[in-house]
């Protein structure tokens, strides 16, 4: 008998179009695996296995199965995204319990396109941190469980990468899709501003972050980012031609720096793509030495925003501190001055360079730990010195990935960051696309 479990989205669908697998039977084996595994893992707050089976006979019976782009396909959700007839808790216990009336937009192509939500996945309280912990469980990173997956979107990420989801919904307000993308050795992908509905907590952390997908390889993260953005996933993919690529391996942030590995694993993938027949330079972004300060800014107003109406008393004592550090700036933050300066700074940059590569983060990830239980100042500078790399493109709104390239000493995967102009996710797909066919990655982790 063949087994689904670990067969791309791409390979699922074509196989349920074509009537050689049922829905039921894709998302049976699916949840054998979350129950086999999940209590190793901790992907998900809540599974919706009676549900989705319920469901994926819904899709079977569609008249138009044979052309749903996901037709059958497990998905995770992110749990900061609406799906009807669930509590999304964001993480928190002083969210509500109460069921969602209606799916989020993302969540509703997903379903028009004839995937099936398996579950809702853990996410640090209110999406903050780049570690996957809190009242609802603390996700682990599949190919090494003593390490967060990251955050936030950790436990999407988690999911896929321990292969209980072909594929994950997630967004990136800071680097919450990159980050647990690179620990966990997937792609994922930050579209820019408005490409896909955003409608993220109250303001989108003042329209950076982004609802973007999870997947092992390329084809299928092109899959699902068409989906979401509501265009055809039929359309042929951007041709392969030579770009004009800046390396970079310079840190944003000043006195934070990247370790070898991650540096390394830059420079590997600028010597295969220059191989490819790009045009690979090195050349360092005009970083202002504001920028840490007006992340800061941006990071915590985004949450003192999201903590508005929630009360104190039910929240961890780092989000507390870092929802009350945040209100002195959201004024400032609102009026997106920096982030325009920002903007205007990088321009003349990527007018010379059509994309830009980077290590995808300046260290490993920290360990899978209560970090929600630990002082606001630790998680800062924990945060801040292994993910300094992600956070200027959410102020700037461009599109932004992270490509598993290479391993770290550990075995665990190591990966790079490609950002580019407004418009050109398809673009950087296609470069990631060179990238995988170059140096192939494992898709997921050996758990079995």
């Amino acid at each position: 008998m063949t087994s689904w479990v670990g067969r791309t989205a791409a390979e699922i669908a074509a196989a349920v179009q074509e009537k050689r697998v049922t829905p039921r039977e894709v998302v049976a084996e699916h949840l054998a695996r979350i129950a086999s595994l999940d209590g190793r893992i901790g992907a998900f707050r809540t599974v919706r296995a009676e549900a989705a089976l319920a469901e994926a006979d819904e899709v079977a019976a569609r008249a138009d199965l044979g052309g749903l782009p996901l037709a059958g396909v497990p998905v995770a959700v992110k749990d900061n995204l609406a799906v009807r007839g669930e509590a999304t808790r964001n993480g928190s216990a002083a969210t509500p319990d109460d069921p969602a009336a209606e799916d989020h937009v993302t969540v509703a192509r997903l379903r028009a396109a004839g995937a099936v939500v398996v579950g809702l996945t853990n996410v640090p309280e209110l999406c903050v941190f780049g570690t996957t912990d809190g009242v609802h469980g603390t996700a682990r990173n599949p190919w090494d469980l003593t390490r967060t997956p990251g955050g936030s979107s950790g436990g999407s990420a988690a999911a896929v990468a321990a292969g209980l989801v072909p594929i994950a919904l997630g967004n990136d307000g800071m680097g919450s899709l990159r980050i647990p993308a690179a620990n966990c050795g997937l792609i994922g992908l930050k579209p820019g501003f408005g490409v896909v509905p955003a409608d993220i907590g109250h303001g989108d952390w003042f329209g950076m972050s982004e609802n973007g997908p999870l997947a092992t390889t390329v084809e299928d993260a092109r899959l699902m980012f068409q989906v979401l953005a509501g265009t055809d996933p039929r359309e042929p993919a951007p041709s392969s031609s030579s770009r004009g690529i800046a390396l970079s391996v310079r840190s944003p942030l000043v006195g934070v720096t990247v370790t070898r590995p991650y540096a390394d694993a830059a420079r590997r993938a600028a010597e295969a793509l220059a191989g490819a027949g790009h045009r690979v330079r090195r050349a360092d972004p005009p970083y202002p030495l504001w920028l840490g300060t007006t992340s800061l800014a941006h990071w915590t107003a985004g949450t003192a925003v999201d903590a508005e109406d929630l009360d104190p008393a039910l929240l961890t004592r780092r989000t507390r501190v870092h929802a009350a550090v945040g209100r002195r700036f959201v004024k400032g933050v609102r009026a997106g001055d920096r982030r325009e300066q920002l903007r205007r700074r990088m321009e003349p940059f990527f007018a010379e360079h059509e994309v830009l590569l980077t290590p995808a983060l300046a260290r490993r990830g920290p360990a899978a730990a209560p970090w929600h239980e630990r002082g606001w100042l630790r998680n800062l500078l924990v945060n801040t010195n292994y993910s300094p790399l992600t956070p200027p493109w959410n102020l700037t709104g461009w599109p932004a990935m992270s490509v598993p390239f290479g391993t770290l000493p550990s075995g665990a995967p190591c990966a790079v960051q490609l950002v580019g102009r407004p418009g050109s996710e398809l673009e950087l797909l296609a470069v990631a696309e060179q990238l995988q066919e170059l140096h192939p990655w494992r898709r997921t982790a050996p758990l079995d």
